[in-house]
């Protein structure tokens, strides 16, 4: 069994990557990292670089659980793909970093942690970036 981590290079996703973490620790529970993104948008500010990737890497490695990190893009919703793989990997728990939103904000920009903690089938772990 696994702890999925939704993971974006943000404060957010720092928060979501040590409760991932922490979690998979307490539990002795692999740890898989899916940074989603559409493809699509070469300028997806959300996609990690190669320096990001490896930097989250030396950060896992230097957690001691076991991981994997995933990197996806592809046409079709971030949300999705942090589902679907949440599904292949058998996780049974997700863990997303939010952060402040307008409710305008919301509104017209959707999110992908409201369909994530909707459509999901296991537990969703939704923690805050500390201030």
């Amino acid at each position: 069994m696994t702890v999925l981590v939704g993971y974006v290079n943000n404060p957010a996703g720092h928060a979501a990557l040590d409760a991932g973490i922490e979690q998979a620790k307490k539990d002795g529970l692999e740890l898989v990292v899916v940074n989603a993104s559409r493809s699509a948008q070469r300028n997806d500010s959300y996609r990690l670089g190669e320096g990001e990737l490896a930097s989250v890497k030396d950060y896992l490695g230097r957690s001691g659980v076991e991981f994997r990190v995933l990197t996806m893009g592809s046409e079709y919703d971030p949300a999705e793909q942090i589902l679907d793989t949440a599904t292949e990997v058998g996780a049974e728990l997700i863990v997303l970093g939010t952060r402040k939103r307008t409710p305008v904000g919301k509104f017209l920009l959707g999110s992908t942690i409201q369909k994530v903690i909707l459509d999901a089938v296991v537990p969703v772990l939704c923690v805050k970036a500390a201030h």
